[in-house]
């Protein structure tokens, strides 16, 4: 079988989980992942039987909002924007390792009650084979936990396979870069609130745009809050030039984070993961 067969083989084999499934509503960000199911939902049940809806909050970055209406407007879905209220979640708000279960919680339960106003009874997210064996998924527990679908999962799709299947349809998606929510910039231990949220916001875009003054380029970015530092990620060729770039400590400090120390690093997606939490004792 050639790599094109194999990846043809992979989207039927998605198409009939989706088929066998039914009317479906996606817990839709609009990534590579959930925008797939979606797109699976479109060709196998028709516009009418998928519901894409994205969860609203402090949390998702500016721009992902707009985007994700925009995939959806094309492959000719109804999008619902919900709001949710993970903040006022104090297990979120304490930023423990298992932050992502309290979010996802309430993420799933918001999404499900709009799903049911819509008449869709079943909530499917774009959570992949590779997120099923990955140690520091806990908001997965939360999907299991409402028997929440992962047609991606059952069907043995991960990530290359989401991006490949992506680019055989033509969806813009295919090479989108992970964009977690912003929470995941700040450092385990250390409480997230709205502010902190909101300033890494700023200091995302603040940071895009010095670097693209400059004449620079990263695909992946990331401003770490670590409490009483920052750090920016960059792609590696990045790094070089942007340590020296005066512009961007300066527009990380206008963010929000004032004379805070920054320090300019390669990307490492889920990096904190890996890193000891902020000691507040």
């Amino acid at each position: 079988m050639t790599g094109d067969d194999a990846v043809e083989a992979k989207a039927a084999a998605l198409l009939a989980t989706v088929r066998e499934t039914g009317p479906v509503a996606v817990a839709y960000s609009g990534g590579a992942d959930s925008a797939l199911v979606v797109a699976a939902g479109v060709r196998a049940l028709g516009t009418g039987g998928v519901l894409a809806v994205t969860g609203v909050s402090e949390s998702l970055a500016a721009g992902e909002l707009t985007a994700a209406r925009a995939v959806a407007e094309a492959l000719g879905v109804t999008h619902v924007a919900a709001p949710t209220q993970e903040l006022s979640s104090p297990g979120y708000q304490a930023n423990s390792r298992d932050r992502c279960y309290f979010c996802t919680s309430e993420v799933l339960d918001t999404i499900a009650a709009v799903a049911r106003e819509h008449g869709f009874e079943q909530v499917a997210t774009g959570t992949n084979a590779d997120d099923a064996v990955d140690p520091f998924r806990p908001g997965i527990r939360a999907g299991r936990e409402r028997a929440i679908l992962t047609p991606l999962r059952d069907t043995g799709l991960g990530k290359a396979d989401v991006r490949a299947v992506s680019r055989l349809w033509g969806l813009s998606t295919w090479d989108k870069p992970a964009t977690p929510c912003l929470a995941s910039r700040i450092r385990y231990g250390i409480p997230v609130t709205g502010q902190r949220l909101a300033r890494v916001d700023r200091a995302e875009k603040a940071v895009r745009a010095a670097l693209d003054r400059a004449g620079l380029w990263s695909v992946h970015l990331r401003v770490r809050d670590l409490g009483d530092t920052v750090r920016v990620e960059l792609d590696a060729a990045t790094v070089p030039a942007a340590s020296g770039l005066v512009a961007l400590t300066e527009a990380v400090a206008r963010a929000g984070f004032g004379a805070a120390p920054v320090e300019v690093d390669g990307f490492a997606s889920g990096r904190l993961d890996h890193e000891r939490p902020q000691d507040l004792g």
